[in-house]
């Protein structure tokens, strides 16, 4: 059932309680409901974890009027992604592309909503939030993995497929999953494309990113661990049009 409050206010975690409450929703999402694990996973505490949660910054979405937590992101700038070693995505996308652009670099992940706050504004309130945070640090281009639920890839043949023919970055911006666990998305051809089962496959996530100008690297991820198959996703700031701005910013005068 949908929460219908509207009383959200979002913010980044200020200290380990607000750490672990986010922790606490992206084990619920990630592991009771899609069966992901990792090695850090506390599963006694119900806290889903890894080694680069003390580098991010992360957004958290209260529910004001009960204080529950109700949606997170976690935001990973170059200079946090350095003292980490890493990006996190670098595990699975050859970022050297981005790398070598010289402009400013935020990983996004871990987005989640509660259930119960799906479908509603939450999102919206999370978006503004981010968008408040690029502007802050001057961030040019956002980019980080989004997941498709189970690792079958013959059964996500068209909406990969479709992202592949019609949503592939440009060169610039094209990263490549890491040769050893590459999955070709060219699953199908052009003409084999049924473009409402494939938008049907699609999560919600994805499609906000291609709605606000988003494209996907090359080739999938399969991560075993968290049960998904990933995409790389890129969104260039100064490619979005200014509809697709008006969508990123549209409830900070709400």
């Amino acid at each position: 059932m949908l929460t219908q409050s509207t009383d959200f206010s979002v913010r980044l975690a200020r200290s380990e309680d607000d750490l672990r409450a986010a922790q606490a929703l992206r084990y619920d999402v990630f592991v009771r409901e899609l069966g992901g694990g990792g090695d850090m996973v506390d599963h006694a505490a119900g806290l889903e974890r890894d080694r680069f949660d003390p580098f991010f910054d992360h957004l958290i979405a209260r529910d004001d009027s009960t204080g529950q937590v109700v949606g997170a992101y976690r935001l990973l700038r170059e200079d946090q992604a350095a003292r980490a070693g890493q990006f996190y995505s670098e595990d699975e996308y050859d970022l050297s592309v981005l790398r070598a652009s010289g402009r400013r670099l935020l990983e996004l992940g871990r987005s989640c909503l509660h259930p119960d706050y799906r479908g509603g504004t939450v999102m919206v309130h999370l978006w503004s939030a981010l968008a408040d945070y690029v502007a802050e640090h001057g961030i040019e281009i956002l980019f980080g993995v989004a997941s498709f639920h189970g690792t079958d890839t013959e059964a996500l043949a068209q909406p990969l497929s479709m992202l592949h023919h019609n949503h592939l970055a440009p060169p610039d911006l094209r990263v490549r999953a890491q040769p050893a666990q590459f999955q070709r998305m060219d699953l199908l051809p052009p003409e084999a494309l049924d473009r409402r089962r494939a938008m049907l496959q699609i999560p919600s996530l994805i499609k906000g990113y291609l709605k606000l100008g988003g494209a996907v690297g090359e080739g999938a991820f399969i991560d075993h661990a968290f049960n998904t198959v990933d995409v790389c996703l890129v969104m260039d700031t100064r490619r979005m049009n200014e509809r697709q701005k008006r969508l990123y910013t549209r409830s900070r005068d709400a």
